[in-house]
């Protein structure tokens, strides 16, 4: 749709006539009834990793999800989806969404905000942070998917979009586990996939192994591609200010999660004592998860997670007030719903891309040659479940 250039109509021309007699008296238009959401079903799904991957807390062996329809009166359905790792405590999850089924159904999509707020007042006695933010971002994600199906638009252009095309950053690589041959290989293999960004991890027993594996995957990638180091909550605050200030020669566009998340303290620490960005966000909950951190000075970079905010309702409020903080967003995984999401918000830099959930979907991430992924132009996320992918991974 193309916006015409105004012109200003004759004074002899009748302007409500030529509308119709239906635009001058709303009265007399029969207005349609709502949609009404009529059912909630889930599905659990158990996806084997090809390789299990070695993190700091545990070997991840697979990723075990739920994937959520909010069926309606109209045959459109929304789609959501959130995780565990390993299977654990999957059931857990499947009961606290099942257990909004009675305030979401017979709900407008259109009421998504309505509905969003009795779920928060329905859990209030349980609390916001874990499970609940979870289960109700299964149901959120859903609502948003719908209301986008209903209108016809993918749900950047309901926001009004900043743009269509993401930088996104290549992660779940270079791993500790692989030896510095491996990650440079692994690394150049990345660029020539079209990456223009690209996580490694670190956390190495000794300093000077991290450095020299930085330095390893710096010559290998050469100095225009970012490179981005996730310590994986590993360090104390002293520790990590002396690693950070031996890898700024390296040019990092940031270090994530040098220190324990739940301590925010030590967090800002290290960002003020180091000029390299400091990233995270992605263990808090909720948008005054994001507040807390924010007030503190916890991250150059905020990483809001889709399912810890509590669903993308929440993660537009913690991207609004990281915007009145002047402080730029990289949201984590679920880049087949992110990207959408993050072309409507003003301050997104880059996206992450995991291809943990891609064979679920009936069609992948593209890159347009730059580095940067194509927002999908479908309704919706636009981007939708393959039937098959489903019935595959069904458990």
């Amino acid at each position: 749709m193309k916006i015409r250039e105004w012109t200003k109509p004759s004074r002899q021309v009748n302007i409500c006539a030529t509308r119709g007699p239906a635009a001058l008296s709303p009265a007399r238009r029969k207005r349609p009834e709502s949609m009404k959401i009529t059912r909630l079903r889930r599905l659990p799904l158990s996806i084997p990793l090809p390789r299990p991957i070695p993190s700091a807390k545990t070997i991840i062996k697979s990723i075990d999800c739920l994937a959520v329809f909010l069926d309606t009166d109209e045959g459109l359905a929304g789609e959501g989806l959130v995780f565990t790792l390993n299977g654990l405590r999957l059931p857990v999850l499947d009961q606290m969404i099942a257990s909004f089924e009675p305030l979401v159904v017979g709900t407008d999509p259109g009421m998504g905000g309505a509905f969003v707020s009795r779920a928060w007042a329905d859990t209030a006695f349980l609390g916001r942070p874990g499970v609940t933010a979870v289960g109700l971002a299964a149901i959120d994600m859903a609502l948003w998917d719908l209301r986008g199906k209903a209108a016809g638009m993918n749900v950047s252009r309901m926001l009004g979009a900043y743009r269509d095309a993401l930088p996104v950053y290549r992660s779940n690589g270079l791993r500790l586990s692989a030896g510095i041959d491996q990650i440079q290989a692994e690394a150049e293999a990345f660029i020539e996939q079209g990456f223009r960004a690209i996580k490694m991890s670190l956390g190495m027993p000794s300093m000077d192994d991290d450095v020299a594996r930085v330095r390893a995957v710096r010559e290998a990638i050469g100095p225009d591609i970012m490179l981005m180091a996730d310590c994986n909550q590993q360090f104390t605050a002293p520790q990590a200010i002396r690693l950070g200030r031996r890898l700024e020669e390296y040019g990092l566009a940031w270090i994530e999660e040098p220190v324990p998340s739940r301590d925010h303290a030590a967090e800002a620490a290290v960002a003020a004592a180091l000029d390299t960005p400091i990233a995270s966000g992605e263990n808090e909950y909720t948008s005054a998860g994001m507040f807390d951190m924010l007030r503190q000075g916890s991250a150059d970079i905020l990483m809001p997670d889709m399912q810890r905010m509590g669903g993308p309702t929440e993660v537009v409020k913690a991207v609004l007030l990281a915007e009145a903080f002047k402080v730029p967003v990289s949201p984590h995984l679920f880049s087949e719903m992110t990207l959408s999401l993050a072309a409507g918000l003003p301050n997104v830099m880059i996206v992450e891309y995991v291809a943990w959930f891609e064979n679920l979907y009936s069609s992948r991430v593209e890159l347009d040659g730059e580095g940067r992924a194509k927002v999908p132009a479908g309704p919706g996320w636009g981007m939708t479940f393959d039937p098959d992918a489903l019935a595959r991974f069904a458990v």
